[in-house]
């Protein structure tokens, strides 16, 4: 799930979230675009959520689930309330992660104004979308009880 997570991701980032069609002419912008858009337009702290909310959150839950799965698969040191931590806070943030896709949609729904402007989703949203689904179903899928039976079970005795 994590793999599949991780190849939506890259039509995520190359494709075009949102479609514009105003007087200026139609515009569409990628993730990346749009937070150099708004950097351009002075809206430096919009700019800066959106980067860390649509491109360093969903390639840090890529690395700390790889890193879990990792740990366990290949006995790493690591402690177990660390392992239990990062598993929490990734599905924490997990659940957060579809709010670029609402904020889309919710465009799209509010700017219809005809001739004057429209705004539509882009083929990026859909891949944005299931990169974040199947992130949420990777990180579900770890069974935290995992990180703490390797522990239980190199202290109970064979028998």
């Amino acid at each position: 799930m994590l793999l599949v997570g991780m190849l939506a991701y890259v039509p995520a980032m190359l494709e075009p979230v949102m479609l514009t069609r105003s007087f200026s002419g139609p515009t569409s912008d990628t993730i990346l675009s749009g937070v150099l858009a708004l950097i351009d337009q002075g809206s430096i702290g919009i700019a800066v959520i959106i980067f860390v909310a649509s491109i360093c959150i969903p390639a840090i839950k890529f690395v700390v689930i790889a890193g879990l799965a990792s740990s366990l698969q290949f006995d790493w040191k690591m402690s177990e309330h660390t392992r239990h931590n990062l598993h929490r806070i990734t599905e924490l943030i997990g659940r957060w992660s579809m709010i670029d896709v609402f904020v889309i949609a919710i465009l799209t729904a509010l700017i219809q104004l005809g001739n004057f402007m429209t705004v539509t989703p882009g083929r990026g949203i859909n891949a944005f979308a299931l990169s974040v689904v199947f992130t949420m179903l990777a990180a579900s899928s770890l069974d935290p009880r995992l990180f703490w039976d390797k522990k239980a079970g190199a202290t109970r005795a064979p028998g």
